[in-house]
């Protein structure tokens, strides 16, 4: 790439000792938000160091919740059923140690079996755990659940300052492998921005902890404990059965036979007064039969992830092409597709793929950046820059897009929005091999002073 092109800043330029240390400094405050220093846990009512305030957890989730929702393929557009979840979320919500909290409940379109709740009372489910569950009761304890580590603060608990900024700085590291392509070490990060991240790696006592809330919550709202039995149940027979479809789960929620044999105990015990309220599975397999119509699509897609993640694209391709067979319109289907067509070097197989599913949701971002990756391997900057710009605008904030327009600006010949692309993306990374080449780029073009020689 041509790095004489441009006008070079003669002053005002910054050395890397204070492009580095603004730079960290404007990234951390944007993060943090609000701090706090001890704080009465509103479960038990003892006092706990917290690092942020509840106004910061509330910020976190809403600045970070969108991306990790993109990087599951979106919200589903099942309306119907988002608004059962949503109502079923609410009228537990409503019932907890932390009432006032902006909860709100959704699915996504993840195939994964999984669900997750951020620090300000974002919950998500995805469809692979949806479609697996057979009662409105299994529903409740898994929300009740969600709702159970927002309630204990245990995101905002497990936090210092140190690991908040690496989690919500450091980027995703999955990234899609572009062997053939001269830029295969500058596109990474698929969608990614590490707002998964924030998902705190529960402890086997915060489970216990949200467990025992779950239970708690769902009685409230009037469900049967053994909702969460069969759970447990559910759960664990699927990492038997399936344990490349609940990897994601456990690898933040640890499962164990302990948990299962803990909620029997409780169900035939403080809870057994509650045993003749409903499961309700009726209800909740009549709100999710547009799901469950789909569900061999969606084993297809979680057979094709799991050959991804084994690094065997052309294995995982037939088996994405079976499920849009069986559901064609699919957006999570055609992304996974595009996605992999990009892994085997087919750019321009997988732009017409990103094509069908940006038609297909034209309001969600990630196939934009599919997209946008597969016209950068083709040498199509222009094209790939205006993709990359509208992902920016359906979802703002995340770091690696502005890296990427930097590097769609530079490779166009315009070294002045490049620039100005690549010091946005260092404003919110500092390390890694993407942050490496924007900052030599705008050192190279004279925006910041080199350290001098034996400067740290």
């Amino acid at each position: 790439m041509d790095a004489t092109l441009g006008e070079r800043p003669a002053k005002g330029s910054l050395t890397r000792r204070d492009f580095m240390r603004l730079a960290a400094l404007s990234a951390a405050a944007a993060a943090l938000g609000g701090l706090a220093g001890c704080a009465t846990n509103p479960v038990t009512g003892q006092s706990q160091l917290m690092l942020l305030s509840e106004s910061g957890e509330i910020g976190l989730d809403r600045a970070y919740s969108p991306h990790q929702f993109s990087a599951d393929y979106g919200t589903c557009r099942d309306e119907a059923l988002n608004s059962y979840l949503n109502e079923t979320g609410l009228r537990m919500a409503r019932l907890t140690h932390r009432p006032g909290m902006p909860y709100s409940f959704r699915c996504v379109n993840a195939v994964n079996a999984n669900a997750y709740a951020f620090p300000g009372g974002s919950v998500a489910c995805t469809r692979g755990v949806l479609a697996k569950l057979e009662n409105e009761a299994q529903l409740a304890a898994l929300l009740g659940h969600e709702l159970g580590h927002v309630n204990m603060r245990h995101t905002a608990s497990r936090m210092s300052t140190g690991l908040l900024a690496q989690a919500v700085l450091a980027g995703s590291a999955a990234y899609v492998q572009t062997a053939a392509s001269q830029y295969a070490p500058l596109v990474r990060n698929l969608g990614g921005l590490g707002a998964g991240m924030l998902l705190a790696h529960y402890s086997r006592e915060d489970e216990r902890e949200a467990d025992a809330l779950g239970m708690e919550y769902m009685t409230r709202a009037g469900m049967n404990p053994q909702g969460m039995v069969q759970l447990m149940e559910t759960l664990n027979g699927l990492a038997e059965r399936e344990p490349g479809l609940i990897e994601q789960m456990f690898a933040t929620h640890p499962m164990t036979q302990e948990r299962l044999k803990t909620a029997i105990s409780r169900a035939r015990g403080p809870y057994a007064r509650f045993q003749n309220l409903p499961l309700a599975r009726l209800r909740y397999m009549d709100q999710t039969q547009n799901l469950r119509r789909i569900a061999p699509a969606l084993d297809k897609m979680q057979d094709g992830q799991t050959e991804m993640a084994k690094g065997r694209a052309d294995r995982a391709e037939p088996l994405y092409r079976e499920a849009l067979g069986l559901a064609p319109d699919d957006y999570a289907g055609l992304v996974m597709l595009a996605e992999c067509l990009v892994a085997q070097n087919r750019p321009a197989e997988a732009e017409r793929c990103a094509a069908r599913a940006k038609a297909v949701y034209p309001q969600e971002a990630r196939a934009e950046h599919v997209s946008g990756v597969a016209r950068i391997i083709q040498g199509r900057f222009e094209a790939a820059y205006q993709d990359f710009a509208e992902y920016d605008r359906l979802l703002p904030g995340n770091p690696g897009t502005a890296f990427l327009l930097g590097l769609c600006s530079e490779c166009m010949g315009r070294r002045r929005d490049a620039a100005r692309h690549y010091s946005r993306y260092l404003n919110a990374v500092q390390s890694g091999e993407q942050a490496q080449y924007a900052y030599a780029r705008l050192v190279g073009w004279g925006y910041v002073r080199p350290a001098r020689t034996g400067r740290r």
